[in-house]
């Protein structure tokens, strides 16, 4: 698996990888610039917690390395490794709907409320890492 040793990255394609969910103590990161805006992580075994503009953007509980983080008007998408099953929740857009995939796979479809949060289950403990991607 691929943790992301200096915490937060810009990768070619213009999404950002952040987080190690190897680390057995907190570490973070902050001021980070990626396309203009300003991102913050904070990241050890048990948790990562991912701000853009200081505002909440994703977290997860345990830990995750998140690869290829992307957000655009119509939704999210990354891949999220991990050694255990975690619970990850995600700043959206408020009341709206939204169709989840893990690894390509519908699982349904989910509405946030009106904090715009959507909070999902992803199985790591087998699989190692699964590809989300969240579409309005």
């Amino acid at each position: 698996m691929a943790v992301i040793e200096e915490l937060l990255r810009s990768e070619e394609d213009g999404t950002i990888s952040f987080g190690n969910h190897t680390l057995q103590s907190k570490a973070k990161r902050e001021d980070f610039e990626h396309c203009g805006d300003i991102y913050k992580v904070k990241t050890f075994r048990t948790m990562t917690k991912l701000e853009k503009n200081g505002m909440f953007a994703y977290e997860s509980v345990p830990g995750t390395s998140v690869l290829k983080f992307s957000e655009t008007a119509d939704g999210v998408s990354f891949v999220a490794e991990g050694s255990e099953d975690a619970q990850i929740t995600l700043e959206l857009s408020e009341n709206t709907e939204y169709e989840v995939f893990i690894n390509e796979k519908s699982i349904g479809k989910m509405k946030t409320g009106m904090s715009g949060k959507l909070n999902l289950s992803v199985e790591l403990a087998e699989a190692g890492e699964v590809s989300v991607r969240l579409t309005r």
